[in-house]
């Protein structure tokens, strides 16, 4: 028996944390799992972005507070399904409770295309540029640094491919977003996937300033 529900942001986390290439704890407003004959095999969560730039970036000012990131999407390594169909369930959920504008980010540095979000007709709005961030020790996030700790050194954030979806039942307001999208829309991009090994951290690249 397999049932797709939201679930608790502990058991996602629990779940993600000793599988998912950052190594981090995402922030977490809404978290969805797929079960497997009661067992958690995958789980999809959406949270709001710390930038508020971002926020702000996607469709203006007006609709910032609308905008939410799926920050997460992870499964067991032996559960062969088709992880569009979950985040389709995850996305018609939210559409019937929520208006929010979606973003999502494949990562070219994990050969990442986004191909799932591709299938689930999110609009692709293009790549960010490759740039660095703060050095950080471990998987810590470069916000909780300070520039006394950099030690001369920097790390490299690669460049990521960029999605958007609109989740709303409401037509009207969805044709607005989609008349104040600030980026362009284009066309999907291809390349080959490669799969990451449950339970390896992402080594970002290091490099000296001095």
């Amino acid at each position: 028996m397999e049932k797709m529900k939201p679930i608790s942001s502990k058991d996602a986390i629990e779940f993600l944390l000793p599988r998912h290439y950052s190594g981090r704890k995402p922030q977490i407003s809404l978290a969805f799992g797929w079960y497997q004959k009661n067992v958690l095999r995958a789980v999809c969560t959406f949270g709001k972005p710390a930038s508020y730039t971002l926020c702000k970036g996607i469709c203006g000012e007006q609709y910032s507070s609308n905008v939410y990131e799926l920050n997460r999407l992870c499964r067991d390594d032996n559960f062969e399904k088709f992880l569009s169909k979950f985040v389709g369930f995850c996305l018609r959920y939210i559409s019937k409770e929520k208006h929010w504008i979606i973003v999502s980010y494949a990562d070219t540095g994990m050969c990442h295309n986004g191909y799932i979000y591709q299938a689930c007709n999110f609009i692709y709005t293009g790549c960010t540029k490759r740039r660095t961030d703060k050095y950080t020790e471990g998987n810590k996030h470069s916000r909780h640094y300070n520039n006394f700790q950099q030690q001369g050194l920097r790390k490299v954030r690669t460049a990521k491919h960029r999605y958007v979806y609109f989740a709303t039942n409401n037509k009207r307001l969805k044709k607005k977003w989609m008349g104040v999208l600030s980026y362009p829309i284009c066309n999907y991009p291809k390349a080959q996937n490669k799969n990451y090994i449950l339970g390896d951290y992402f080594e970002p690249e290091i490099i000296k300033t001095n």
